[in-house]
């Protein structure tokens, strides 16, 4: 579900996932507060889906609970929507200083239908001097009780979208 390509000032990651759900149900469930609060790390977004547009996600309850969790977790901008094909935008993890000032990533999402009702989601996530991020969302910190990033994110996006249940967490 992952591939990584890394050097040592930039890395792509790209995940891979085949949900049976519309494209416009996929939309949704990235960009509205009261589906993607029921998957990962249960964030609620806020998204002004125009260019220029501001994104916001707030911490979900169970984050909430830890000290020192900030009132925005991640931060960027959108740079293109086109619902409910691609999602472009700016994404900057705002929950330790040092993530913070790795600053501004680049985070794609290209939406697919496909046959038989099943569609593709492919996230892009360019990670250019990011390495401590791109470590955090390829999973590697999973032992320490920070999930399993992006596969994580994913696997749980298409266990709510197919099944209307949530991974446990």
């Amino acid at each position: 579900m992952m591939n990584a390509t890394q050097s040592p000032t930039t890395t792509t990651q790209v995940y891979r996932v085949y949900i049976k759900a519309t494209p416009e149900a996929i939309w949704d469930a990235i960009t509205k507060p009261e589906w993607t609060e029921r998957y990962g790390y249960a964030a609620r977004v806020d998204y002004d889906l125009r260019p220029g547009g501001a994104y916001r996600a707030y911490p979900g309850a169970e984050m909430a609970k830890y000290e020192g969790v900030p009132e925005v977790v991640v931060d960027g901008e959108v740079i293109e929507a086109d619902p409910p094909r691609r999602l472009v935008q700016t994404w900057r993890m705002l929950m330790d200083p040092e993530l913070q000032a790795e600053g501004f990533t680049r985070l794609t999402h290209e939406i697919e239908p496909g046959q038989g009702g099943v569609t593709k989601l492919t996230v892009i996530h360019d990670l250019e001097n990011a390495p401590r991020l791109a470590a955090l969302l390829a999973g590697d910190n999973e032992a320490e009780g920070a999930g399993g990033g992006w596969a994580w994110v994913l696997s749980g996006l298409k266990t709510v979208l197919e099944t209307g249940s949530e991974l446990d967490r």
